[in-house]
């Protein structure tokens, strides 16, 4: 079975792909489309700020893998860890599963495969998790301690209380514009 070290690795030895590692196998993983990618940006420009000025913790792009308790390594499009479990930067992989968890779906992802990897991080111990789709423009966000996602769409307006107290964004401003 491969490791997290047999990982890094892989990755320098194929450094132009994002590679996780699930249940010891190597998971080589596609460059997003571009809009996924940009949609992915934008959720970091909508939540960064608010955890920075209030020194929340850490939000991190797709680059950053963490190391889970099941020693699956994964790295989401987006994410977050509260500040007072990660208090510097890791150098390697973070070894905890995050508080928040971001999937975009790009053109060649499976909702299916999306929404297992968000349960998996879920079931390591990530309290949030959220599905985009934005080819459908619709967002799911669902939480550790229930079942059944909550779906938001345009006109609705996204908050996670339990992470961000007062913070909030239109579903909107979240999609790619067109000049």
């Amino acid at each position: 079975m491969l490791s997290a070290k047999d990982l890094a690795i892989y990755q320098a030895l194929d450094s132009d792909n994002k590679i996780e590692l699930v249940n010891g196998e190597i998971i080589i993983m596609s460059p997003s489309g571009y809009e996924s990618d940009e949609v992915a940006a934008r959720v970091i420009g909508k939540l960064f700020p608010y955890v920075d000025a209030n020194r929340l913790g850490r939000v991190s792009a797709s680059s950053a893998g963490f190391t889970l308790p099941n020693s699956d390594t994964r790295a989401p499009d987006v994410s977050f860890v509260l500040a007072e479990r990660m208090r510097r930067s890791y150098r390697s992989f973070a070894e905890l599963a995050p508080d928040l968890m971001v999937e975009v779906k790009s053109p060649t992802d499976s909702l299916t495969k999306l929404r297992e990897k968000i349960d998996g991080f879920l079931s390591q111990g990530t309290q949030i998790g959220i599905l985009i789709n934005p080819e459908e423009r619709w967002i799911e966000v669902k939480e550790r301690c229930n079942d059944t996602p909550t779906r938001f769409t345009d006109g609705d307006v996204l908050t996670i209380p339990s992470l961000f107290p007062g913070w909030s964004v239109p579903i909107v401003e979240l999609w790619s514009p067109e000049f």
